[in-house]
């Protein structure tokens, strides 16, 4: 794609990227409310059984998704045409979903800039080592990048780590604001925590909230890794890349059934996503329909996302996910070379 296709593709999506009042209260009103009234129904059902208050911790799960995703559209200044009433309702959401609104705003603009940028990982992204990088890794590196990479531990153990201690610290290059904004969010999420504890009982803690976060933990780090950790995905080192190419060919649309994508805010079509982030949750579709050339971004399914669990290195050859398996072959090979050498 010529430098003019990437511009003309940009201005494109450009009518998409305002904000709807009215829309947007609407979704915070089919968003907040909802979760408040399933907690509500969680707790009242665990008078009567666990198994009972389970179904409702589970719906209210997908509704603190769809309140980080409203939560997410104030960090970018597109769910509000006003800046306080983004910061504002960004807060709120902040404290829903336990994400600090300055830490994340500013961590999520890093992963725009730098999405795809071999060159430039580590800041909101999950962990990605190419093939180079693995064959020249000591053990514990590659013992270490295996174990983060095996699903138990990222979508079982992710969600704790992610709660309890990502989203409680601090960048080292972090500004006072920034530093402050997540301290002050700890103490608020404590302080109901504690309310919550000492009113209601703490096993209230452990069967309702416990289920609610963790669900939402699991749903929302599978989301954020299956539109990045596609077969053919876009990587490039610096001087390659390219900030359009890494939105559409290293953004997938995610086509899920139409109550997920209801009540996943539309953040199944992250390639518009990526490629303008100033259009608000409830314009994606919409953007991608009436742009023809974001038809061409990979599309994956339900079935077909579960592929992704098994690309774990990135031959930078070959611009292709690998897996482990085909690693070792690989490892094998030069090994049996170099001893018959």
């Amino acid at each position: 794609m010529t430098k003019e296709k990437q511009a003309a593709l940009r201005k494109s999506v450009m009518p998409y990227a305002k904000s709807q009042t009215k829309t947007s209260v609407i979704q915070l009103l089919n968003t907040i409310l909802p979760f408040f009234i399933l907690w509500f129904l969680a707790y009242q059902s665990l008078s009567v059984s666990f198994w009972l208050s389970l179904p409702f911790s589970i719906l209210a799960a997908g509704f603190m998704i769809r309140s980080f995703i409203i939560f997410h559209d104030c960090t970018h200044g597109s769910f509000f045409k006003n800046k306080k009433l983004n910061n504002f309702f960004g807060n709120v959401t902040g404290v829903i979903t336990h994400f600090a609104y300055e830490k994340w705003k500013k961590e999520h603009a890093i992963h725009h800039a730098t999405s795809g940028n071999l060159d430039k990982r580590g800041v909101g992204d999950i962990w990605v080592m190419t093939v180079k990088e693995y064959e020249e890794a000591s053990k514990w590196e590659r013992f270490q990048y295996r174990l983060y990479r095996n699903p138990v531990i990222l979508f079982g153990f992710g969600p704790l780590y992610l709660f309890l201690i990502a989203n409680r610290v601090n960048r080292k290059a972090a500004k006072r604001q920034e530093r402050i904004n997540t301290h002050v969010l700890t103490l608020i999420i404590v302080a109901i925590y504690l309310l919550i504890g000492f009113t209601l009982g703490w096993h209230v803690l452990l069967m309702v909230q416990l289920p609610i976060i963790y669900i939402a933990g699991m749903a929302g780090i599978w989301l954020f890794y299956v539109q990045h950790q596609f077969e053919d995905s876009y990587f490039e080192n610096e001087s390659e890349w390219d900030f359009v190419k890494a939105a559409v060919d290293g953004s997938s649309y995610y086509k899920l059934p139409a109550w997920l994508e209801w009540m996943t805010g539309s953040i199944g079509y992250h390639h518009v996503h990526h490629l303008a982030p100033r259009v608000p949750n409830y314009h994606l579709e919409e953007a991608h329909e009436n742009t023809p050339p974001l038809h061409q971004a990979t599309t994956i399914t339900l079935k077909t996302s579960l592929e992704s669990i098994k690309f774990r290195l990135y031959d930078e050859e070959n611009n292709t996910f690998i897996t482990f398996k085909k690693m070792k072959e690989r490892l094998a090979g030069k090994t049996a070379e170099n001893t018959t050498a």
